[in-house]
């Protein structure tokens, strides 16, 4: 089956889900413009979460996906969690701020059962995972919808693992794309290979449609992965100066500025490996700094500061998520960006 058919959509091109850079209004823009609309759900509330699909499905009648994180947090660990305020205390005493005061917490909810009960109701045509797939039973039930499953591989090893399990479809995520790494099932980032690498190794090795992911920004992109084997593509950061992406002002400024030219993964945000413009923070402490507790914890201790910074205007300690090409960002609206793509199928 092409991807066309899988998702039902005019489009072989999916919209990335984007977490803090968008809303419904994304989705629903890029799925009334025949590609996929996707829905960034992990750091939704309940309430948020019911908002947003509500409002989607008022807005298209269109195929759509919602995302979400398959992680499992972490134990709390308060040893660990003292070293990383330890870094970050001379940064918390320049903004006035005390490190000690403030509570820990995830800041995203891996997919569960409860949040499986609020999504059944809609139904959604498309469900994607990030960081490998939640349990069995979980994934039964979504397959139980008629939801269409997609899962994020960053090696031949996890997309393999990804068939075995079922999906529909792989997202095959190239090293340059921005945001978060999918990989799952090893911590070793030396695995980690560029998207005209990882694409055509995938393609030879799993059966189901493969989609690339990572440094496509526009339709010259889209006919280079379309020619090594993909079965579409997903587009994340050439959307974040649409007009419906929510992204910051300050977000928006160094995505058009020269520091757009260099970004690295970092775990200091969250404790995972992502991709961003590179700023003070990981300039001062490194990028991948074994400080950082697992994922999701760290982001706790950094949100004072990123606000404190933010109200400043500066990004010194914001995640300024980008991909290594951010040379199709343009400030159009999302179905104009998609038509643009579109040119390359």
């Amino acid at each position: 089956m092409n991807l066309r058919d899988l998702l039902g959509t005019a489009l072989p091109l999916i919209q990335a889900p984007m977490a803090g850079i968008q809303t419904h209004a994304m989705a629903i823009a890029v799925s009334n413009a025949g590609a996929l609309g996707s829905l960034p759900a992990a750091m939704l509330s309940p309430d948020q979460l019911r908002a947003e699909l509500t409002a989607i499905r008022a807005g298209t009648d269109r195929p759509f996906n919602v995302n979400f994180f398959a992680h499992t947090n972490p134990a709390p660990d308060a040893a660990r969690e003292k070293v990383w305020r330890d870094a970050l205390r001379p940064y918390h005493a320049e903004f006035g701020l005390d490190v000690d005061s403030i509570p820990p917490g995830a800041g995203r909810a891996p997919f569960d059962a409860a949040i499986a009960d609020l999504v059944e109701p809609f139904r959604p045509p498309v469900v994607s995972f990030h960081f490998g797939l939640p349990a069995p039973e979980l994934l039964a039930r979504v397959k139980g919808w008629g939801s269409r499953i997609l899962a994020s591989a960053t090696t031949v090893d996890e997309a393999l693992w990804l068939e075995r399990h079922g999906v529909d479809a792989v997202i095959a995520q190239g090293l340059e794309a921005g945001g978060h790494r999918g990989i799952f099932l090893t911590d070793d980032l030396t695995t980690q290979v560029p998207t005209f690498a990882l694409l055509p190794q995938v393609v030879a090795a799993v059966k189901v449609p493969v989609v690339a992911a990572g440094g496509i920004a526009d339709a010259a992109g889209v006919r280079a992965a379309m020619a090594l084997g993909a079965a579409g593509v997903q587009v994340g950061t050439s959307y974040m100066l649409c007009d419906e992406a929510t992204t910051s002002a300050l977000h928006r400024r160094a995505l058009q500025s020269e520091a757009a030219r260099h970004t690295a993964l970092t775990t200091l945000f969250t404790g995972r490996p992502a991709r961003g413009i590179v700023n003070r923070l990981m300039r001062e402490l490194g990028p991948l700094s074994p400080s950082a507790p697992p994922f999701p914890t760290a982001t706790a201790a950094i949100a004072p500061l990123r606000a404190k910074a933010e109200a400043a205007g500066s990004g010194d300690f914001s995640p300024l998520w980008s991909g290594q090409n951010p040379t199709g960002c343009k400030a159009v609206g999302a179905a104009a960006l998609t038509a643009e793509l579109a040119a390359g199928f």
